[in-house]
């Protein structure tokens, strides 16, 4: 299947809009953690804001029912 550099480009480029346009790692990370120990969306909506904050915080006061 032949593709035409004008059809790899348009798909290079889309794939870096959806990569850019995404929440990032330390957003989700933190989204995850929050909600495993608030279970609170308003929560996990601050954490992800806050992102490698949060994710950091996070690691550094886990109680130890947390570690696995």
């Amino acid at each position: 299947m032949n593709r035409s550099p004008l059809m790899l480009l348009a798909e290079i480029t889309h794939v870096q809009t959806v990569a850019q346009n995404g929440i990032g790692i330390g957003s989700a990370i933190a989204i995850v953690c929050s909600w495993h120990r608030n279970r609170s969306i308003l929560l996990a909506l601050v954490a992800g804001i806050l992102s490698w904050v949060y994710v950091i915080y996070f690691a550094l006061t886990r109680r130890p029912d947390e570690s696995r």
